[in-house]
C-alpha cells in the first residue's frame, strides 16, 4: 500500500486532482482526514514513475509505503486516533466509554431493568444479544427480531444507543435498521463474508478478537471492514483460550497496549468473557483503564443467577454501579474523561 500525505491546509481542489489521477491509474483511493491533514491510501504499489509524478503534484507533501500487512488499520496510514461515533457517543480519542447490558434479551421486564441499571452506572451504550451463537444447539439462541425490538425500545427509554451481534451477512441490513452499532463476535471474527457485509453498512462495528486469534489476525479482520468502506471500527479484546481453566479465557492485557501502538482504531475490553467470573470483573476493569483501553463492554443482568445465558459472568445492578463508580476517579487520574 502507498500513502499520499497532503500538505497541511491543502485546498480541496488539489486533493481532488490527486484522487482523480489515482482513479485514472486504475486504483481505488481511501481518504482519511484529520483536521487540516489529508492522507490518501491505495492498496497497490505504484510504479516508481507514478510515485515521482505524484510527489511533483501541487499540495502533495509525501508519498510513502505502508509496511504492515494491515494497511488501512495501521498507524502508518493514520497516525492519530480514530474516534468512532455511535449515535452521538464517541469512542476513542481520550474518552473512556462503558457499554453494559445483558448477554441476551430474555423479556421486556428484564431488558428494561438492565437498561436502567446500565444508565445508572454511567454506561453510555446499551449492549444486548437478540441473536445468540451458542456452543450447544440446545441452548437459548435468543429471541431474534422481537428481542432486537425490545432492546432498541429499552435503549430509547433511557437515552442509550444499542449494540447487538449480527451472525449472518444477509441479516446486516435488517439488524442495522434497529441498532446503532453492529457487533461481530469472536466466533465470526474470520467470517469474511460477514466482515465485508458490515463494511458496506453505515453502522459502526464492534469487532471482537477470536478466542484463538493473534493480534495480527484481528487487525487483518478489521482490514476487511475498512477496505469495504466502513472506517468506524472498534476492536475488542475479550480474552484468548489458554491452558488455564480457572477463568473462562485469559485476558491478554498486553494486547491492548500493543494494539494502541499498531493501530489508530479504538480498543475496548470485555472482562466478562475474558474471566467468566463476576467477582473478577471490577479488578480487570481497572487494569483495562490502566493499559490504555478506550472502554469496556460488560454483561449485567437484573437477576444473574436466573439468566438464560452467561449468568456466572454477569454483574448485578449493584455491582455494575460499583464498576462505574470506580472508573471515574481512575480515568481522571490517568488524564481520561469518563
Amino acid at each position: 500500500m502507498m500513502v499520499i500525505v497532503m500538505e497541511p491546509q491543502a485546498p480541496m481542489d488539489q486533493v481532488s486532482t490527486v484522487l482523480r489521477r489515482l482513479e485514472d491509474s486504475g486504483v481505488t483511493p481511501h481518504m482519511s482526514r484529520e483536521g487540516s491533514r489529508v492522507s490518501i491510501g491505495v492498496t497497490a504499489v505504484l510504479p516508481l514513475p507514478e510515485q515521482e509524478a505524484l510527489r511533483g503534484m501541487r499540495g502533495v507533501a509525501e508519498v510513502s509505503g505502508v509496511r504492515q500487512p494491515f494497511k488501512l488499520a495501521s498507524r502508518e496510514f493514520r497516525p492519530h486516533d480514530t474516534v468512532v461515533n455511535v449515535s452521538g457517543v464517541e469512542v476513542g480519542g481520550g474518552r473512556f466509554v462503558l457499554m453494559a447490558g445483558p448477554c441476551a434479551v430474555e423479556s421486556e421486564e428484564q431488558v428494561f431493568a438492565a437498561a436502567r441499571a446500565a444508565r445508572d452506572s454511567g454506561a453510555r451504550i446499551l449492549r444486548g444479544g437478540a441473536f445468540k451463537p451458542r456452543s450447544s444447539p440446545y441452548a437459548f439462541q435468543g429471541m431474534g427480531l422481537p428481542g432486537l425490538l425490545l432492546l432498541k425500545a429499552a435503549g430509547e427509554s433511557v437515552g442509550l444507543p444499542v449494540v447487538t451481534e449480527v451472525l449472518h451477512p444477509e441479516m446486516v441490513g435488517p439488524i442495522a435498521e434497529h441498532s446503532d452499532m453492529l457487533q461481530v463476535g469472536a466466533r465470526n471474527m474470520q467470517n469474511f463474508a460477514l466482515l465485508e457485509a458490515v463494511g458496506r453498512s453505515d453502522r459502526p462495528v464492534l469487532l471482537k478478537r477470536g478466542m484463538m486469534a493473534s493480534i495480527e489476525e484481528l487487525l487483518m479482520s478489521a482490514e476487511y471492514v475498512l477496505a469495504a468502506g466502513n472506517s468506524q471500527v472498534v476492536l475488542c479484546e475479550r480474552g484468548i483460550r489458554t491452558f488455564e481453566t480457572y477463568t473462562r479465557n485469559t485476558l491478554d492485557i498486553a494486547a491492548v497496549a500493543a494494539l494502541k501502538q499498531l493501530t489508530h482504531l479504538p480498543v475496548v475490553v470485555d472482562p466478562s468473557h475474558a474471566t467468566g467470573r463476576r467477582e473478577l470483573i471490577l479488578p480487570m476493569s481497572r487494569v483495562a483503564v490502566a493499559a490504555g483501553a478506550d472502554g469496556l463492554i460488560i454483561e449485567a443482568h437484573p437477576c444473574p443467577d436466573d439468566a438464560l445465558c452467561d449468568g456466572k459472568q454477569s454483574l448485578t445492578p449493584e455491582m455494575l454501579r460499583d464498576v462505574g463508580a470506580a472508573l471515574g476517579p481512575l480515568c481522571t487520574a490517568l488524564g481520561r474523561s469518563f
